[in-house]
C-alpha cells in the first residue's frame, strides 16, 4: 500500500500490457531449492497480464535443441510446485550454446515461437552467456534471414531480446544480491545437521569438521558458522594467518578445559591458507588428532545442501523476484540493459546484470592477487557484517586481557518466546564481555528485575545458546511502569548503567514507559536499546523481528503437510488459523509462501460478499485439474468472521465439487529450533545493538557517572527496507496503532497483491518502487599511484 505522500505518483502495473507478448523461462545451471517458486511466479504473472509464457526445459540445451523442450505453459502447470525442491523445467550444463553455431540454433527456436523476452533463472555463468545471447540477437537474426530459415517479418517482429536474469544459487556467489534463491534453504540443511551432530558429539567429546559447499564462495561456511556458534571457521574470502595451526589447537584445548564437551569446525570446500595452499577437513582433522589426540570426525554435507523442500524465505524470495522480473520484462525498451533482480536489505531491485557479474570476476580477482579485505568489502555489505560479528564473537581474548570498562549492562527477555530470542542473548553477552563491561541476566523480564531475579553471566554461560528455541532467561508480559519504584531500587543495587531488551510489543511498551519515567526516577536515565523478537512481527519501526522467520517456516511445513494429507483423496480445501494477534503478517506471508487461495486479515476489511466471491472463485478452480485449495486465516482478522464461520461456509458452498478440513495451528507457530536466519538475525542484530551502547555508554559519563535522558537514548534497533536503524522508541508513538498493536504503515501490505494475482484474482498493484534500474555501488579501486 502506498503511503499518502506518493498517492500522486502511484504506478498501477495494470498500465502493464502483456498482451501480444511472449516470455521464455528456463532454469541453468546447478540447481538451488526455490528455483520452482520463481518459475511457479514467472508463469502466473505472465499469463495474468496476458502474454504466453513458455517453458524452456533442460536450460540451454533445451533452447538450442528446441522442439518440445520449449512448451506453452498453463495456469494449471506450475500447480504444486511451490514447495517441490530442484527445479521441474530441468536444468543442464550445455556446451553447444558457447559455440556461435549453437547460439543461432537457440535463436531460430525462439523466433518460431516468437518468444523475445527471457527470464533465465541460474548462476553468473547463466546470465552471463544470456547476456552474450542478447548482444549477438540482431546479427544472429540477420544469419538466419541470411540462410533463408526466417524472413524479413519475423526479423523486424523480434528485432529486439529483453533479458531479465534471477539468481538461483546456494553459495550465494553473486555480488548485487544479500541473497540468492536457494541460499536459505542449503542453510537450513546444514544446521539441521549440525543440530543433529550437536547431541551424538556432546555424547562423546567429539570434535566434528563439516565441509559444507563453496568452491569460490565461503558465504554458506560464514553464515552457518554464525548461527551455529562453530568454534572456527575456514572460507576462501578471508584465509587464516600464518601459524593458525597454533591457534587453532590453543582454543580447542582452552574450550576442552572450560568443560565444553563439543567442538565444530566448519571448512568451506574452497578454502585455503595465505599461500592460496588448499585447505581440506582431512587436514584438520589429521591436526587435531596429531597434536591433540581428540576424538575427531568428518561430516561432508555434499549434495544434502540443494536437496529438500525450499525453505519459506526461498519461496517468498522467489516469488517476490518472479513478479519483478516480469515487470522488469514489460517496462524494457530497446536501449534496457539486460537486468538482473536482487534483494538489498528487504527490497527488491533492478542491477545491471554486467555490473554485476563484473564485480563477481573482481572478486576472484582480488583473491587471486591475495587482496582479501578488498575480496571481503567486494561481495557486498551483507557479507561483510557476517564476517564483521563472527570476529567479534570469536575473538575472545583471557579475561585478564580485557580491560574493564566499568560499566554494567542488564540483558533482558519480553514478551512472548520467539525463536532467536536466545542467540541474540549469547551475542549480546559476549559482545558486551569482548568490550570490557560487567554484563548481567535479568530473569522473567520486568517482573524479574523488579524482584531482584538478577545475576552475572560469564562467557561460557551463553555456550550452545544459539540453536535453543524459546527464552532460556525466561519471559513475561507484564510492564514496568507499576513495579518502576522496585525496578529504579535494583538498579541502584546493581549499578546498572545501560540496558537491552529483547522482546515484542510489551518490550517496546516497557521502553516507553521507563524512558517516560525518567523525570521521577533518575535511574531511568540510562541508555536503553530494544531489539525486536515477536512470531507477530508487529514492532513499528522494523519490517522483521527475530522469530517470525522461524514460526513462518513452521506455517509453511504444516501447511505442505496438511495438503499431502490429502493425496489420493478427493478435492479438498483446507482452513487453517494463524498466530499473530491483529498483525496478519503470518497469515499473509505465509499465505505467499504456502501457495494460499485466500488469507484474511484484520488490515484488509472482508465482508460477506468478498467471502462468497472467494468461495465461487475457488470452486471454478477447484472444476480444473486442481486438487487442493488453502485458504489461510489470521486468529484476530474478524470478530465474527471466526475460522468456524469461514470452514462452515466453504463446506456448504463447496458441496459437489471439494470438501473441507479446518486447523488451528497454535502455539507449534512459536516453538522449535530457531531457523538459520532467525539465529544470524538475531546474532548481528544483538551485537550492533551492544555497540551503540557502548558508544552511548561512553559519550553520558560525566563527573563520574553515566546519565543519559535525551530521546535518542532510548531508542530501538530496526531494520527499514535496506538498512538497519536505531530510532527513539518516543519518535515511534506516531507509527504506533496502540489499541490493535500493530504499526500504522506496514510494508508486507505490499506483498498482498502478489499473493492474489498468484492465486488468480483481479487485483491492483502498486508498482511504484518498480523500475528503476540502479547500479551496483561497489567498484574495485584504481591502483594508487606510485
Amino acid at each position: 500500500m502506498a503511503t499518502p505522500k506518493r498517492q500522486d505518483t502511484k504506478k498501477l502495473f495494470e498500465e502493464l500490457s502483456g498482451s501480444g507478448k511472449s516470455i521464455g523461462v528456463l532454469t541453468s545451471g546447478g540447481d538451488a531449492q526455490g528455483m520452482n517458486g520463481a518459475v511457479r511466479a514467472v508463469v502466473r504473472m505472465g499469463i495474468y497480464v496476458g502474454a504466453k509464457v513458455y517453458f524452456i526445459h533442460e536450460g540451454y540445451q533445451g533452447m538450442v535443441d528446441g522442439g518440445q523442450n520449449i512448451e506453452e505453459a498453463s495456469w494449471e502447470s506450475v500447480s504444486s510446485m511451490l514447495q517441490v525442491g530442484g527445479t521441474v523445467i530441468g536444468s543442464a550444463r550445455c556446451m553447444e550454446f558457447r559455440t556461435h553455431e549453437g547460439r543461432l540454433r537457440a535463436a531460430l527456436n525462439l523466433v518460431q515461437h516468437e518468444i523475445t523476452n527471457l527470464c533465465v533463472i541460474g548462476g553468473d555463468g547463466s546470465l552471463t552467456g544470456a547476456n552474450l545471447f542478447r548482444e549477438e540477437w540482431s546479427s544472429l537474426l540477420d544469419e538466419l534471414r541470411q540462410q533463408g530459415l526466417i524472413d524479413a517479418a519475423a526479423v523486424r517482429k523480434n528485432s529486439v531480446l529483453h533479458i531479465v536474469g534471477i539468481v538461483g544459487s546456494i553459495d550465494n556467489d553473486f555480488c548485487g544480491t544479500d541473497m540468492t534463491i536457494g541460499t536459505d534453504s542449503a542453510l537450513h540443511r546444514i544446521i539441521e545437521v549440525v543440530d543433529a551432530i550437536g547431541t551424538t558429539a556432546q555424547s562423546h567429546q567429539r570434535t566434528f569438521v563439516l565441509e559444507v559447499m563453496g568452491r569460490h564462495c565461503g558465504y554458506l561456511a560464514l553464515v552457518s558458522a554464525l548461527a551455529c556458534g562453530a568454534d572456527w571457521v575456514f572460507f576462501p574470502e578471508m584465509p587464516p594467518e600464518d601459524g593458525w595451526e597454533e591457534d587453532l589447537c590453543h582454543k580447542l584445548s582452552g574450550n576442552r578445559a572450560d568443560k565444553k564437551r563439543l567442538n565444530i569446525i566448519i571448512v568451506a570446500e574452497g578454502a585455503i591458507d595465505s599461500h592460496n595452499k588448499p585447505i581440506s577437513a582431512d587436514n584438520i582433522k589429521d591436526l587435531v588428532v596429531q597434536r591433540l589426540g581428540f576424538d575427531t570426525r568428518i561430516t561432508i554435507l555434499g549434495h544434502v545442501q540443494r536437496g529438500g523442500t525450499p525453505s519459506a524465505f526461498d519461496r517468498i524470495l522467489a516469488s517476490r523476484m518472479g513478479v519483478e522480473a516480469v515487470l522488469a520484462l514489460l517496462e524494457a525498451s530497446a536501449t534496457t540493459p539486460a537486468c538482473v533482480v536482487s534483494l538489498v536489505g528487504n527490497q527488491a531491485v533492478r542491477l545491471p546484470l554486467m555490473e554485476c557479474v563484473q564485480m563477481t570476476q573482481e572478486v576472484q580477482k582480488a583473491m587471486d592477487e591475495k587482496k582479501f579485505d578488498e575480496a571481503v568489502r567486494l561481495r557486498g555489505r551483507s557479507f561483510e557484517n557476517n564476517l564483521f560479528t563472527y570476529r567479534l564473537l570469536c575473538s575472545r581474548k583471557p579475561d585478564n586481557d580485557i580491560p574493564p570498562s566499568n560499566f554494567n549492562v542488564a540483558v533482558l527477555n519480553v514478551g512472548a518466546p520467539a525463536a532467536g530470542m536466545n542467540a541474540a542473548v549469547r551475542s549480546a553477552v559476549r559482545v558486551g564481555i569482548a568490550e570490557g563491561h560487567k554484563m548481567f541476566a535479568i530473569n522473567d523480564g520486568f517482573e524479574g528485575f523488579s524482584k531482584g531475579q538478577i545475576k552475572e553471566i560469564k562467557w561460557g554461560d551463553v555456550g550452545g545458546w544459539t540453536g535453543q528455541g524459546g527464552s532460556l532467561l525466561g519471559t513475561k508480559r507484564t510492564l514496568p511502569a507499576k513495579h518502576a519504584e522496585k525496578i529504579a531500587e535494583q538498579i541502584r543495587i546493581h549499578n546498572i548503567n545501560a540496558m537491552l531488551v529483547i522482546g515484542g510489543f510489551e518490550a517496546y511498551l516497557g521502553l516507553l514507559e521507563l524512558s517516560g519515567a525518567r523525570e521521577e526516577f533518575s535511574e531511568f536515565c540510562v541508555p536503553m536499546v530494544m531489539v525486536p523478537a515477536t512470531v507477530s512481527n508487529n514492532i513499528p519501526g522494523s519490517d522483521l523481528s527475530i522469530g517470525a522467520d522461524t514460526a513462518l517456516n513452521a506455517i509453511t511445513q504444516t501447511c505442505d503437510r496438511i495438503k499431502q494429507s490429502a493425496s489420493g483423496t478427493k478435492r479438498r480445501v483446507f482452513i487453517i488459523e494463524t498466530m499473530g494477534g491483529y498483525c496478519g503478517y503470518l497469515a499473509n506471508v505465509g499465505g505467499l509462501a504456502a501457495g494460499a487461495d485466500a488469507v484474511y486479515i484484520y488490515e484488509e476489511p472482508f465482508d460477506i460478499r468478498e467471502l462468497q466471491a472467494n468461495v465461487e472463485h475457488l470452486t471454478e478452480k477447484m472444476k480444473t485439474s486442481i486438487q487442493r485449495g488453502l485458504v489461510l486465516r489470521n486468529e484476530n482478522s474478524n470478530e465474527n468472521f471466526t475460522t468456524d464461520f469461514i470452514y462452515q461456509l466453504y463446506s456448504e458452498e463447496g458441496k459437489g465439487v471439494f470438501d473441507c478440513r479446518k486447523n488451528v495451528l497454535g502455539h507449534m507457530q512459536q516453538g522449535g529450533a530457531p531457523s538459520p536466519f532467525d539465529r544470524n538475525f538475531g546474532t548481528k542484530v544483538a551485537a550492533k545493538a551492544m555497540q551503540w551502547i557502548t558508544t552511548k555508554l561512553k559519550d553520558t559519563y560525566k563527573e563520574g557517572r553515566v546519565f543519559a535522558n535525551s530521546e535518542d537514548s532510548a531508542c530501538l534497533l530496526g531494520m527499514r527496507r535496506r538498512a538497519m536503524v536505531f530510532q527513539p522508541v518516543a519518535q515511534l508513538r506516531e507509527e504506533t496503532d496502540f489499541v490493535h498493536r500493530i504499526p500504522k504503515e506496514q510494508w508486507w501490505l505490499k506483498l498482498r497483491p502478489l499473493m492474489k494475482i498468484l492465486a488468480k484474482y483481479k487485483t491492483s498493484f502498486d508498482v511504484s518502487d518498480s523500475g528503476q534500474l540502479e547500479h551496483v555501488t561497489h567498484v574495485r579501486p584504481k591502483e594508487a599511484a606510485v
